[in-house]
Order: structure tokens, then C-alpha cells, then sequence
């Protein structure tokens, strides 16, 4: 089938009522927790993902799905209004979106947002549904070998586009792929590292160490940090207007543009994510922008240059996990977790075993843009007031669906105090700024890679060379080698020049 044809069974599948339903659910939850610092698309995923058991996998897709860029949209809301960045990846937004605010602008700047984000967003959907396929076709020429080499890229490409040092990226990993190691040996039914705890017979559920990193130590350094129930209401009388003018949208659209590109290509990349394409959009309106002079006063390229790069790269995110099976990112290892538990296997072979839930979450990813700016503009206000539940009364309840989330998977108390014991590492992890991303890359790649190495071997019947032999895994790990060393040159001239300049004095 063509494009087109395709596109048909996409939109066939994601416009039945409950699909559309459950593309709004997941529109309206995702801007919610957008919405509320310390929540996250991340620690809501792994809290909803036992729910997705009981549904039909394409439902199960497009709700989650929708929850993770609808988190993009609610994010800006607070950083223009409030100065209080939702998301991560709005953390850019807030520079000049709160300037916006404070000069009388926020309706134009919160329309900025929305109108960048649905562009770029409709984009993101349109490469992914252009590249899907041919990309599938390449993927078919993979073997155990190849897998394994992709799985080391993956990993690789974790380490070294993470915003960590190489040497804290890759322990995280490697303990990660340790935690991955805990279980029953899938071929000799060995236990491994359990301790004789049969609770452990099963290996580490990634539910519990999602929701713990994230989740857990997100509220502990929350309440920690600051009084969230400082004053909220400076901005709120300046949302008024929300249709710029003909002036912003000629200085808006080239910034949309220059967004919308490099967002889309940081987004396709595994380890890059929605919050480094948002800096890099940033950084490329610094060098690009005519008018660079004015970023940081209100600009409102600083606010529809990254607003384009997150949602954009929110969309191409998707490349790698439903193409070939890797998860680009922290979510997409979530969504990875989701695709298994309904029995599809990740991978080229995901398009043509399932290609009504393939092509219908495509699909359901422009409904859900369309969605998004229809429910986020009228709905400012409404947003505000939600802000304003103390979080003293929100942390238990965030506390409280975590614990149901651990404990319904595989309805075991232990999961809870793996929550704790992760939620306890998480908070170690952030305060020594420290991202836990890799930890869970290493936890989800870690038996593909083991798996894809062991095929490899019985293929070759123990011959190592296999992996290196065969064209396209060099071809793999070469371009691993190479991103390990391109990440790791500024550091090594960092310390060169340091040396010199100690030995000159």
C-alpha cells in the first residue's frame, strides 16, 4: 500500500468514538500534568501503564501517547503564566514567555505557543508517516548481530547525548543493564542476583523503577525545595488577547520553521528527547534570529523556537521505537513496556503484523494536535485554578497512585518497597544532578541486547567475529565509537587546556 493508503487505515482506525475518546482522555490529562510541576509524563506513564492490560492495544497506544505531548502543551501554560516550568522542556519557554506576561503579553504568548507547537507537531507526524515505512524495509535486513550493534548505538547515543559527563551517563547504564540482569536466565532457568528472594524470581518490574526515579524522588525534592503554594496570581490579569498580530506572526513564523527543523531531527535521535531539542532551539534563535538582541526581554521567537523543537521532536521520538524498536528516550522506553504487554513485538516487523495500530496511532497523533490547540487556548483559565490545589494536599495523592501503580502489576507488595528503594535512589540521583535516563535506557535495552547477543552467537556457533564481520553491525559500531569519541573530545580539550594553563603559571 502507498502513503495514502495507509493514511486511509490510520484515520479509519483512529476515528472510531473510542479511539478519539481515548485520544482526549489522554489530551486532557497530559496537559494537566503538564501543568503541575513534579508530575511529568514520565511518572504519569508508569503510574497508567497497568491500566493498558484491559485495553485493546491500539486504544491502549493512543492514550498514552497523547498523555506524553500532551504534557508538552500544558508545560508552557505555567512557564508563560507563572514562571514555573511544567515540564522540563519548558524551562526555555519561561525566559521570554514570562517577560510576555509581564509586559501585558500573555494571551499573544501562550498563542504562540499553541500555534508553533501545533505546527511543528503536524510535521513531526507527517515525517514520521513518510520514513516508517522505507525505514521498515532497511530494518529487515537486521539479524541477532545487527540488533545487538543497534542496541549498543542505543546505548551509546544515551550516554553521549545526555547533559551528564560520559563517565556518570555510563555508570548509570551499566547499572541499569545490572538490574536488568535480575531474574530467571530465559534459557537455562538459572536465578540471577535475586538473593533468594522469590519476589524476585520474576527480575525488577520497570513500572516501580520508573515511577520511583521519577516520580517519588520528584515529590521529595519538591517538598524539599520550595513552598509551592507561593503567590500564583501576578499574571492572571494579563491574559486577555490571545490572536497576535501581523507584526508577531511574520516575526513567529521563521522561528517556527527553524524549530520545527531541528527538533524534528534531535527528536529522531535515541538519547536526544523533547528538553534538548527546546535548548537547541533556543540556542539556534540566539545565532539565527534577526532580532537575537531582544531574547531574554520578551522576544517572541524565544517562545515559538522552542515550542516548535519540543513538539516536533515530541512526534519523532516515535521514529526509532515504532521503526525499529528502540526507544529514542525515557518515555518511548515506557511506550516500548506498553507495546509488549499488548503481545506486539517491537520492531520493523510492528508495521506489517499490526498496520492498523501502527498507521492509527499516526493518525491519532494529528487528531490529538488538533485537539490540543481546540482544548488549551479557551481552557487558560480553567488551568489556573487547578494550579491552585496546595501541594500539600497533592503530593499524597501523587504518592498514593504511585503505590497502586507498583502494587497492580503483578499485585505484590514488594514492587512498593522497590518504589521506595528507587524513589530513595532517584533523590540521590537529582541532588547530585545527575539524570536517571540512562539507568532506565540500561534497564530496558539491557535483555534486547543480551538476547540479540546470544542469538548471535548460536547462529555463528560461538564465533564472536559475527558481530564485527557482517557490513551493516560494523558499519553500527563504528558509528558508536564515533559519538563516544565526538562526545567525549570538548572534556579531553577542557582538561588538555587546564593543564597547560597550570603548568604555565
Amino acid at each position: 500500500m502507498d502513503l495514502f493508503d495507509n493514511l486511509a487505515l490510520g484515520f479509519a482506525t483512529a476515528l472510531t468514538w473510542q479511539n478519539v475518546g481515548y485520544a482526549l482522555l489522554g489530551c486532557l490529562i497530559g496537559t494537566f500534568i503538564g501543568l503541575l510541576p513534579g508530575l511529568g509524563p514520565i511518572s504519569t506513564v508508569a503510574m497508567l501503564l497497568p491500566i493498558t492490560y484491559s485495553l485493546p492495544p491500539a486504544g491502549a497506544l493512543i492514550l498514552l501517547a497523547s498523555i506524553y505531548y500532551g504534557a508538552q502543551y500544558g508545560g508552557s501554560t505555567t512557564a508563560i503564566l507563572l514562571k514555573l516550568p511544567g515540564e522540563s522542556s519548558s524551562a526555555v519557554t519561561m525566559i521570554d514567555g514570562h517577560a510576555m506576561a509581564r509586559q501585558g503579553r500573555a494571551g499573544v504568548a501562550l498563542a504562540t505557543a499553541a500555534i508553533g507547537s501545533f505546527i511543528a507537531g503536524s510535521f513531526g507526524v507527517l515525517l514520521l508517516a513518510t520514513v516508517a515505512e522505507p525505514l521498515t524495509e532497511v530494518a529487515f535486513l537486521f539479524g541477532p548481530a545487527e540488533y545487538f550493534s543497534l542496541m549498543v548505538l542505543g546505548l551509546v547515543g544515551s550516554i553521549a547525548l545526555s547533559s551528564d559527563t560520559i563517565d556518570k551517563s555510563l555508570g548509570l547504564m551499566v547499572l541499569g543493564l545490572l538490574f536488568s540482569l535480575v531474574g530467571t536466565d530465559i534459557n537455562s532457568g538459572e536465578y540471577r542476583f535475586t538473593g533468594q528472594i522469590s519476589d524476585l524470581y520474576d527480575g525488577i518490574e520497570l513500572t516501580a523503577l520508573a515511577m520511583g526515579v521519577f516520580g517519588v524522588a520528584e515529590i521529595a525534592i519538591n517538598l524539599e525545595q520550595y513552598n509551592r503554594e507561593r503567590n500564583r496570581n501576578a499574571t492572571l490579569a494579563n491574559v486577555t488577547q490571545l490572536i497576535p498580530g501581523k507584526k508577531d506572526i511574520r516575526r513567529m513564523l521563521p522561528a517556527i520553521a527553524r524549530g520545527t527543523a531541528i527538533g524534528s531531527l534531535l527528536g529522531a535521535l535515541p538519547g536526544a528527547g523533547v528538553t534538548m531539542a527546546s535548548f537547541a532551539g533556543y540556542a539556534l534563535e540566539k545565532k539565527a534570529s534577526r532580532y537575537k538582541d531582544e531574547l531574554g526581554q520578551g522576544a517572541i521567537e524565544g517562545v515559538a523556537g522552542p515550542e516548535s523543537a519540543n513538539n516536533a521532536a515530541a512526534q519523532t521520538n516515535f521514529i526509532s521505537l515504532l521503526t525499529l524498536g528502540i526507544p529514542g528516550s525515557a518515555i518511548m522506553a515506557l511506550l516500548l513496556g506498553a507495546m509488549i504487554i499488548q503481545d506486539i513485538q517491537p520492531g520493523p516487523q510492528v508495521i506489517s503484523n499490526h498496520p492498523a495500530v501502527f498507521w492509527g496511532l499516526i493518525a491519532s497523533m494529528w487528531i490529538g494536535n488538533l485537539m490540543l490547540v481546540v482544548l488549551n487556548l479557551p481552557m487558560v483559565g480553567i488551568w489556573v485554578k487547578m494550579l491552585r490545589v496546595p501541594y500539600r494536599i497533592l503530593f499524597p495523592v501523587i504518592l498514593v497512585f504511585c503505590s497502586v501503580g507498583a502494587f497492580t502489576v503483578r499485585a505484590s507488595v514488594f514492587d512498593i518497597y522497590l518504589l521506595g528503594a528507587f524513589g530513595i535512589l532517584g533523590y540521590v540521583l537529582i541532588k547530585l544532578s545527575v539524570s536517571p535516563v540512562p539507568l532506565l535506557m540500561g534497564m530496558v535495552l539491557g535483555p534486547m541486547l543480551e538476547n540479540s547477543f546470544r542469538r548471535a552467537l548460536m547462529v555463528s556457533q560461538g564465533d564472536l567475529s559475527i558481530i564485527y564481520s557482517r557490513p551493516l553491525s560494523l558499519g553500527l559500531l563504528i558509528a558508536a565509537g564515533l559519538l563516544i569519541v565526538i562526545s567525549a573530545y570538548p572534556s579531553v580539550v577542557k582538561k588538555r587546556k587546564t593543564v597547560l594553563a597550570e603548568e604555565a603559571i
